[in-house]
């Protein structure tokens, strides 16, 4: 026997619309090839009868049943076979069909009994919603595939700390049927100072898949392309595969129309298109729409004999101890092709997609009619001490403050204060990628995993402008979160910027990360809901500027935090109101008192100076007309 070959090869999708379910709001995805999602195992499917059409399996037992003895010890093996009793003689009968083996008489379908050898590719995507394995609640998954003698460890590419890993992983046997025929693939916990715990696993019988009427050895695709993500995967073309069944069935000739791309089999008439674009780049006349067509109605020709479509489906996990109890899901497909065979095609990549680093420039230049919120303890005055915060991955990760703008009289802040965020974007998922720090765990972080794995986060800008205190809690006095995928339109002056930016922009939306220039500057509102109120109410505007940068970009034009260079930014020219009152006396006196108890100081100066001058009157009076009544 030759010697079995396997492997493991990260692959991975070219397209994030290959599979049903992905969403893009501003992509029309109505030319983009879909695949079908089966929530349960392939051959659980309506219509694929566990792929026993042609053959049937009997469990070989060892010794006799004694008492209440459970079967499954006794299991030794098992039989696949098929049984017919006929009355009529079979001769005459099978003479009469075309194409046919009277020696074979009505088991024309059955596969012959010769060994064979099978190129199988498990592609196995992701699982989801496994049990908890570690005392964090999460796991370390890889992955454990066994096929006869032969197995495979992915130990060393575990994924830690998740339930819900993405695997991406194309494993490769060649395989002889009908010696190995059953493939195992099991999900492991990795355990640092203890023996790997198996989460679960799932069987799959290779054999009853390749020899199926169903065709389940390789999923039929719903378009025929001759090149890119949805390059046909079949060793035979369309028009080769209807043709072999045609001959099968005996339902006699193909008849292609190509002047108005009609194709007819035995009774049925279908339509499709007549041309393809070659590798060269012109569109030729050709068959293969045709017969694909056919083929993906092959059950409305022979009912019960559906062909399995292009897929991915999901296989849950059981412990062998405990077959009831699902341990997770596995999504996976199969593709067998016979080895020896020429023009074979390339695995598709389903390699998990690596998300790209980018740079988001935030500077907050102004901002306007921001409620005032506190009132002065002498002068009674509103004003309220602004600064803005700002986050992408979250407030406690890397949020950024701008300085105080203090003893803001008329809801005004100038701040001239450049935010910078630094995260990973992956594109196919609309998601930020983030990778908590590790948790400081002394002594238990060499016992236990404190990785916290990672977490995918929506790509938003979240500000908030604040009233600084100095001796309570500082309040919140508004917010505003920007999809950076669809963001909401700003406008040129304060003026005109409102609510509605913010609660009516979905049709009008912009995403930073498809535009040409990823820059944009203008005014944003800040909504605020008080207690017990449904309705937002407009907390203040804020003038910014937003720019969007990959990595690359950033290291060619580097610029500094808040006013720093390199590109630094000017101090905003503020009013001379805006100080901090026990460092400044001297602007106390002028703009707390003098400004509002200028007229009070000079009618209470006027009136010491008056009080003083009748006091020193009344004090040096009587000594003086002393001084005239004795003649001194």
């Amino acid at each position: 026997m030759k010697k079995l070959k396997e492997g493991i090869v990260n692959r991975g999708f070219e397209k994030d619309e290959e599979m049903e379910g992905c969403d893009s709001d501003d992509e029309d995805n109505s030319q983009i090839a879909k695949l079908s999602v089966y929530r349960s195992e392939l051959e659980k499917q309506d219509g694929f009868d566990n792929f026993l059409d042609w053959v049937s399996e009997f469990e070989l037992l060892r010794g006799k049943k004694m008492g209440d003895e459970d079967d499954d010890g006794r299991v030794v093996g098992q039989f696949k076979g098929s049984l017919c009793i006929y009355k009529e003689t079979l001769k005459t009968q099978v003479e009469s069909m075309p194409k046919k083996n009277p020696k074979m008489g009505f088991f024309q379908h059955i596969p012959k009994n010769d060994a064979i050898e099978v190129l199988i590719r498990l592609y196995i995507v992701k699982a989801t919603d496994l049990h908890p394995a570690d005392i964090s609640g999460k796991a370390d998954p890889y992955l454990k595939v066994i096929l006869g003698k032969h197995t495979i460890n992915d130990k060393e590419n575990r994924i830690t700390q998740t339930l819900n890993p993405t695997f991406g992983k194309l494993v490769t046997f060649e395989a002889k049927f009908p010696v190995e025929t059953v493939v195992t693939i099991q999900v492991f916990d990795y355990d640092q100072f203890n023996f790997d715990d198996m989460i679960g696993e799932t069987k799959i019988d290779l054999e009853n898949r390749y020899y199926s009427r169903h065709m389940a050895d390789c999923g039929m695709a719903k378009n025929y392309e001759l090149e890119g993500y949805n390059k046909w995967r079949e060793p035979q073309k369309p028009t080769a595969i209807l043709q072999k069944l045609c001959d099968q069935y005996s339902l006699g000739q193909i008849d292609y129309n190509q002047l108005n791309g009609e194709v007819s089999v035995d009774g049925h008439t279908y339509t499709a298109e007549t041309e393809i674009l070659n590798e060269g780049g012109e569109y030729v006349k050709t068959k293969e729409h045709m017969a694909l067509e056919v083929l993906n109605h092959w059950h409305e020709i022979q009912p019960g004999n559906a062909l399995v479509p292009e897929h991915i489906e999901t296989r849950s996990l059981y412990l062998p101890d405990k077959p009831g109890i699902e341990q997770g899901k596995l999504e996976m497909w199969v593709d067998m092709f016979l080895l020896g065979i020429p023009h074979l095609s390339a695995p598709t990549d389903i390699t998990p997609r690596v998300p790209k680093s980018y740079e988001l420039r935030v500077i907050v230049w102004n901002a306007e009619d921001v409620v005032l919120n506190d009132s002065a303890a002498i002068t009674g005055e509103k004003m309220s001490d602004i600064y803005v915060k700002g986050w992408v991955i979250g407030a406690n990760e890397d949020a950024q403050n701008t300085d105080v703008h203090y003893r803001s009289l008329t809801g005004e802040g100038n701040f001239n204060w450049r935010f910078i965020f630094k995260f990973d974007f992956l594109e196919a998922e609309n998601r930020i990628v983030h990778k908590p720090e590790p948790i400081a765990g002394g002594l238990m972080s060499t016992l236990i995993n404190l990785d916290q794995g990672e977490v995918k986060l929506k790509p938003q800008l979240s500000l908030q402008v604040w009233d600084a205190d100095m001796l309570t809690s500082n309040d919140c006095l508004g917010e505003l979160t920007l999809d950076l995928n669809k963001m909401a339109l700003s406008t040129k002056t304060a003026k005109k910027a409102n609510l509605k930016q913010v609660t009516e922009y979905k049709s009008s939306g912009i995403n930073m990360f498809k535009r040409r220039t990823r820059v944009t500057r203008g005014w944003w509102p800040f909504k605020a809901k008080e207690k017990g109120q449904e309705e937002y109410e407009l907390t203040g505007k804020a003038d910014l500027e937003i720019h969007l940068l990959t990595a690359e970009e950033a290291e060619k034009s580097p610029a500094g935090l808040g006013r720093k260079d390199p590109e630094g930014l000017s101090f905003p020219n503020r009013p001379d109101t805006s100080f901090i009152w026990f460092l400044n006396p001297w602007k106390s006196i002028k703009y707390i008192l003098w400004n509002n108890f200028k007229y009070k100081i000079l009618k209470l100066f006027i009136f010491l100076c008056v009080t003083a001058i009748f006091v020193l009157f009344m004090y040096s009076f009587p000594g003086y007309m002393s001084k005239k009544i004795l003649g001194a």
